[in-house]
């Protein structure tokens, strides 16, 4: 099999984004534009691609990483001057196939066929072409009388018959790249944009009598690219559609798919049951029989099966099995929630870990801290775990009960089955099996009530 390169052009500015940031950048589906393009590239089957990059090419390459080459192109001077700027990272590709960074709705399996045909016609170039109602925007594909690929026009450089034509190119191509390279020598900016437009290399195949070959895209939407926010907009819809129907067909049910937005790459187990107004983000995985939401927001996170979060925000988190979060708590970074635990409304949970059946209800905050198995934390409890300089870490052993209103003060370390009084302030490790009280001793002083209630009320007559 021949070797195929991918050379994604990345190079543009994107002015009608009107954005501070490279429009490849911009994210859909909680991934950016080029990501996606990228994606599809690797559901293909292709291995190796190249990143054409120029105006903020820096942040285009930190954000993609190492795992990509990339070719500059220090002027933006058209497509053709782009791709010719990859020759030399591309110099053992026998094929190449050529994708613009902007156009996230293309498939791996479409791009597959694409290749595939290319090398089937033994063509020296491919065009993945569309046929749109509205071709506002795309270049038009010219045929001759026979049906053959005659050349490209882009719509900047079309009259008015050639502006009718409802058959676009993609701007996605498959080249012989023997062919390609000395043709990309030969392309001159006459044009009305004065740039070396890649769609000229087209042209000049047809006229050489070379076999230039096109595929017409299935899917209509697979071409769109994004220019502006109302087709960043739009594509993300498109893929959300697409990402919300692939999870239901698995056996995931979305209560109103419309309003559920959920990224790529998040993965759900069957039988799970996702309300409205929830977001799942990033590398979260949630199993099977769960209940999410409404309105919970998950980024980052593994979830057990046959765990309930509702209301609730979780980050960077563990959850087991059969837990119960929510309504809003939030899980920051670092939690680790083991089997059956329950957290309950208004609870914050930071870098700790909870044991199996521990149950934490309403209106706590656990900071840094280990909880053990079957532990139960009382209404308003607090970790204090940070000194003004420092973090400290809180433990609490297996089977303890803390009471309502403590505060806990770290570093400190409550033993197994042991039991701190309500409205607590402990400072000091707690033996196991011991009882803790840290507070001040009541006092009843007789009679002291009724006399600053009658205080009270004779400054009020006097007021009057």
């Amino acid at each position: 099999m021949s070797k195929v390169v991918a050379v994604v052009l990345a190079a543009g500015e994107g002015k009608r984004m009107r954005s501070g940031r490279p429009k490849v950048l911009h994210r859909v589906a909680g991934r950016s534009l080029v990501e996606h393009v990228l994606a599809a590239v690797e559901a293909a089957g292709i291995t190796e691609s190249i990143v054409v990059v120029g105006h903020g090419g820096e942040e285009v390459r930190n954000e993609l990483g190492p795992g990509f080459r990339y070719a500059w192109q220090e002027k933006q001077l058209g497509t053709g001057h782009a791709l010719a700027q990859a020759r030399d990272l591309a110099r053992e590709a026998e094929t190449v196939l050529v994708l613009c960074g902007d156009t996230p709705l293309l498939r791996g399996e479409t791009l597959a066929r694409l290749v595939a045909e290319h090398r089937e016609q033994g063509a020296a170039a491919t065009l993945l072409v569309a046929a749109v109602e509205d071709p506002t925007g795309y270049g038009r594909v010219i045929r001759d009388k026979e049906g053959r690929v005659q050349r490209i026009v882009e719509e900047g450089d079309a009259d008015a018959a050639t502006r009718a034509v409802k058959e676009i190119n993609s701007g996605t191509y498959c080249f012989t790249a023997s062919l390609l390279w000395p043709a990309l020598e030969e392309l001159r900016p006459e044009n009305a944009q004065g740039e070396y437009y890649l769609t000229d290399v087209i042209e000049l195949f047809c006229r050489r009598g070379y076999l230039v070959h096109a595929l017409l895209c299935p899917d209509p939407e697979e071409v769109l690219g994004v220019n502006d926010r109302v087709q960043l907009a739009r594509a993300g819809r498109i893929l959300q559609r697409r990402i919300n129907e692939e999870l239901m067909l698995k056996g995931v049910t979305l209560v109103d798919p419309d309003n559920t937005y959920i990224h790529a790459g998040v993965e759900i187990g069957r039988d799970t049951v996702v309300w409205p107004f929830t977001f799942l983000e990033g590398k979260t995985w949630i199993g099977s029989g769960c209940v999410i939401g409404p309105q919970a927001s998950i980024r980052d996170s593994r979830i057990g099966d046959e765990t309930v979060i509702s209301y609730s925000v979780v980050r960077e988190s563990t959850i087991g099995n059969r837990c119960q979060i929510g309504p809003f708590a939030y899980l920051r970074p670092g939690t680790v929630l083991d089997d059956r635990v329950k957290v309950g409304d208004f609870v914050e949970i930071k870098a700790s870990r909870v044991g199996e059946g521990s149950k934490v209800p309403h209106l706590t905050y656990l900071g840094d801290a280990t909880v053990g198995k079957e532990v139960n934390i009382g209404a308003g409890t607090i970790t204090c775990n940070y000194d003004g300089l420092h973090k400290w870490p809180t433990v609490v052993g297996d089977g303890a009960f803390i009471g309502s209103n403590t505060n806990l003060v770290a570093p400190v370390e409550v033993g197994e089955r042991s039991v701190i009084g309500a409205g607590s302030t402990i400072t000091e490790d707690v033996p196991p099996g011991a009882l803790a009280i840290g507070r001040a001793r009541q006092v009843n002083l007789a009679g002291k009530g009724l006399e600053k209630l009658n205080a009270k009320g004779r400054v009020r007559d006097e007021q009057r």
